[in-house]
């Protein structure tokens, strides 16, 4: 019996594909070749948001609690440790990375330790922005207009969702279909985007992480501020 439930995911797995392809023709018919004016808009509109929030958001997130330049961390977090998350497209296969550039900035383990393997299921700033910008999309390829209220509530449903997703390649697709089914979308349109996730995946979890030591450096220097000021 186990041999054929596996025989059978791989079938859905192998004809996953025409599913997909089956959708996006039907997308394609119904709307024309606009739909693909809208896949353009909506890889712009993530990256943009993505980078924004990268170089624009956590530098001054940094400079508030640090009073320093922020970029030179920006990028070293980029670097050293969103390479590894791009590519891994997993939070947690990253917290060995994170722990080991606490390290070398010298940070005090004893928050680190904590805090980021904490963020690595929190901190999820990429998922919460990938699911808004994807249910937004998703709802204008049903037809729906969205009302600023309907807008509001899927930004906060979508953070709230976000928050300890699992730290694992494509546990986002999951929590976006629970998005979607509350705010009454079919979860079946959730296949358009399906085949284009991966790519979505990598800089989501690339943003994910990257904010994780900055959080974890602007907690240890306002510690330190703290103990300080109490001696």
């Amino acid at each position: 019996q186990r041999q054929m439930c596996i025989r059978d995911r791989r079938w859905i797995i192998n004809l996953a594909p025409f599913g997909i392809m089956g959708l996006v023709f039907t997308n394609v018919v119904s709307n024309g070749l606009a739909i693909f004016t809208q896949y353009g808009k909506l890889l712009l509109l993530l990256v943009g948001t993505m980078l924004f929030m990268a170089f624009v958001i956590n530098p001054i997130i940094i400079f508030i609690y640090l009073r320093c330049n922020p970029y030179p961390l920006v990028f070293r977090c980029l670097r050293e440790s969103g390479l590894t998350a791009f590519f891994t497209r997993s939070s947690a296969a990253n917290i060995p990375v994170n722990m080991a550039m606490c390290e070398k900035l010298g940070l005090d383990k004893d928050f680190y330790s904590v805090s980021i393997p904490l963020g690595a299921t929190i901190n999820m700033d990429g998922t919460a922005i990938y699911q808004c910008v994807a249910t937004i999309f998703l709802a204008t390829c049903c037809g729906m207009t969205l009302t600023l209220g309907q807008m509001v509530t899927i930004v906060v449903t979508a953070t709230l969702a976000s928050i300890g997703t699992a730290g694992t390649p494509g546990a986002g697709m999951i929590m976006l279909a629970m998005v979607l089914q509350a705010m009454n979308i079919p979860v079946d349109m959730i296949m358009i985007i399906y085949g284009v996730d991966r790519l979505f995946d990598m800089g989501r979890t690339c943003l994910n992480i990257t904010g994780d030591i900055s959080c974890a450096l602007c907690v240890t220097k306002w510690e330190s501020k703290k103990q300080t000021a109490v001696k």
